[in-house]
């Protein structure tokens, strides 16, 4: 009687042990199927372990002919000004590096604050990016500074132009640059962005809201909303974009993406730990609090935390997906569920390098990107 009780225990643990690899297994197969596209978002943070802005920048280079090397589809650069914190004050600079150091992953922008530039200058900057190297940079436009109202003035150079909203005309321009095709009687009919006609790059709205959607919509482009920023609303306003898109000649069909903070390790613990400064960093934020440096991990995990910054760090959570390669994965898929994307971007902010390498080769290899 108890041999067979032994047995039957022995029977039972093994049933558990199979159930648990089918699900597992399953769950895999559907990441698989879904053949869901990742991307990176660089901010060239400056975190305690860089001792300079050239490695700050090295390390992004490193990092994306990495993300090539595994599988992922682009690497983008953000455009930040008068900030302690950021070197990404001009993507263009560092697309025009990073894609001469790679072969095939597209490189681009998320974005280029289309306020701050005329728009003959984005235009002629990305035709030379496009001539460089064909069919890999992407254009991702912002209708915000990026910056404060007293930066935003000393880029602009006049108040008047901060009190308009400048950009549904400069976007129009730039299209009509990119296209070569202003009316007749326009006053930049006769002026060119270059001298060849078929140097457009793939062009994206960005948006945390229901503003930059809009745009897209109107103009027939891509689009991306910005979940790291505002993701109660990237729901509604992705699907409302897939339902109302209508090809253009930008795109045939709706090419949206989510972008969204992830930390991934191997245990949740870790990547809970290595997302410990970048959650204290939007808890500062959204408590009205202004920071001049990337918080350490000394910092952030013995910050203590005051009952109303508990608070907004509770509210700040889905902004993000942490945990191990599993757990991510699962979050990922139900976001591209959920909002109808095949492509999310992974907003960086790793504090350490060797982590860095490590998060996004985990959720590589779990959601079984093709690496090169």
């Amino acid at each position: 009687m108890i041999s067979f009780f032994k047995d039957s225990s022995k029977v039972i643990k093994e049933i558990e042990q199979t159930s648990f690899r089918l699900v597992y297994l399953v769950k895999h197969s559907i990441f698989i199927m879904l053949n869901l596209k990742l991307s990176i978002l660089d901010l060239c943070y400056f975190t305690e372990n860089d001792q300079t802005a050239t490695d700050v920048l090295n390390n992004s280079t490193e990092i994306a002919q990495l993300a090539e090397k595994l599988g992922y589809n682009r690497y983008w650069f953000a455009e930040h000004h008068n900030t302690g914190s950021l070197m990404s004050m001009f993507p263009e600079i560092m697309i025009a590096h990073v894609a001469s150091k790679t072969d095939r992953i597209r490189v681009g922008s998320g974005g280029v604050m289309l306020p701050n530039h005329s728009s003959l200058s984005v235009a002629e900057r990305f035709s030379m990016l496009e001539a460089l190297h064909p069919g890999r940079i992407d254009l991702g436009l912002g209708r915000a500074p990026g910056t404060d109202g007293r930066t935003a003035y000393a880029l602009r150079r006049a108040w008047e132009v901060l009190k308009e909203d400048t950009f549904p005309e400069q976007l129009e321009d730039l299209l009509h640059y990119f296209g070569h095709d202003f009316p007749e009687k326009h006053p930049f009919a006769s002026v060119v962005a270059s001298p060849d006609p078929t140097l457009i790059p793939d062009i994206y709205m960005l948006g945390s809201s229901n503003g930059g959607v809009k745009f897209a919509l109107d103009k027939g482009l891509g689009f991306v909303f910005a979940a790291q920023i505002n993701a109660d609303m990237a729901v509604p306003v992705l699907k409302f974009y897939k339902e109302n898109f209508k090809p253009s000649k930008y795109y045939s069909e709706p090419k949206s993406m989510l972008s969204i903070s992830v930390f991934t390790a191997e245990t949740e613990e870790e990547a809970l730990y290595l997302a410990e400064p970048t959650i204290l960093m939007w808890t500062m934020l959204g408590s009205g609090k202004r920071f001049t440096k990337f918080p350490t991990i000394k910092q952030a995990t013995e910050y203590s935390y005051t009952t109303h910054e508990l608070i907004i760090r509770e509210q700040q959570m889905n902004k993000f997906v942490i945990g191990n390669p599993a757990q991510v994965a699962e979050n990922l898929t139900n976001w591209a569920n959920k909002t109808g994307v095949d492509e999310i971007i992974l907003v960086d902010g790793y504090h350490d390098m060797e982590a860095r390498k490590k998060g996004y080769t985990l959720i590589a290899k779990e959601l079984g990107l093709k690496a090169i």
